[in-house]
């Protein structure tokens, strides 16, 4: 019986990895240092979760020794602390919006009864910041845990996070659905025991998704239904997606 939702944030919610690495690249020079990453080196460094973990591989590979020094880990932090302010204006000023169905979603769950809950290695700053100017000053009362950087544990695809949000919940992990975008975000709700739906990104998309639930481009609104051709009847899309929710009682959290 579906007891709960969990969400990944970054590239789930909404596809905000655009705005992160524009973030990135304005800290940078802000801070003083001749780093730029474009797209593809991005995609190569989102294989590691965490922005201060990504800048910290990324100084090791080009500078070992430098890397190494306590004043490279002061560093990242002064560096992290200009990007997420500046990730939370760029998303103020309108720069992202929620992927499709993922409104929908949140709203047919909530109006159910049925509780939410996000998992994420992304920092407590973003998840506001997205949150605040999507869902509303609000957001918080649709989610039962948010449990993001400052979880205690290991950083996706280890499980942590995503056992943190099913000990918040109270729930089994089989009475559950997971929503992420990328091979580590599947791998730690795997390794939880949760069935995942992944909505895989332009960064993400050629990852590994064996052993997901379903591999969908997105979760579909009225007005963009998913596509035809992803291995599965649009009756289930909309059953998984909860589009049926209110009709099926059988959906409805017990």
């Amino acid at each position: 019986m579906l007891k709960a939702l969990i969400f990944d944030v970054d590239g789930t919610l909404a596809d905000t990895e655009t705005v992160h690495l524009r973030a990135f690249n304005t800290a940078f020079i802000l801070a003083g240092l001749d780093w730029y990453w474009d797209e593809d080196l991005y995609a190569q460094l989102l294989t590691i979760s965490g922005g201060k973990e990504r800048m910290a591989h990324y100084w090791l590979s080009i500078d070992p020794e430098g890397a190494s020094t306590l004043q490279a880990a002061r560093k990242i932090r002064e560096v992290h602390a200009i990007k997420t302010e500046e990730y939370a204006r760029l998303i103020d000023n309108g720069q992202v919006t929620l992927r499709p169905g993922i409104h929908r979603l949140i709203i047919d769950a909530y109006c159910a009864g049925i509780p939410l809950a996000i998992a994420t290695t992304t920092t407590a700053a973003n998840v506001q910041a997205l949150l605040h100017h999507c869902l509303g000053s609000d957001w918080r009362k649709f989610f039962v845990a948010v449990c993001d950087a400052r979880t205690p544990g290991k950083k996706k695809p280890e499980p942590d996070v995503y056992l943190q949000a099913l000990a918040e919940l109270d729930v089994e992990a089989t009475n559950c659905i997971a929503f992420e975008d990328s091979e580590n975000g599947l791998r730690a709700a795997a390794r939880a025991g949760i069935s995942t739906i992944i909505t895989p990104t332009h960064y993400t998309a050629g990852q590994d998704f064996s052993g997901a639930m379903l591999v969908l481009p997105h979760l579909g609104d009225p007005d963009l239904p998913v596509p035809p051709g992803n291995g599965i009847h649009q009756t289930m899309v909309d059953l998984f997606t909860l589009k049926c929710l209110h009709a099926d009682p059988l959906l409805k959290a017990g």
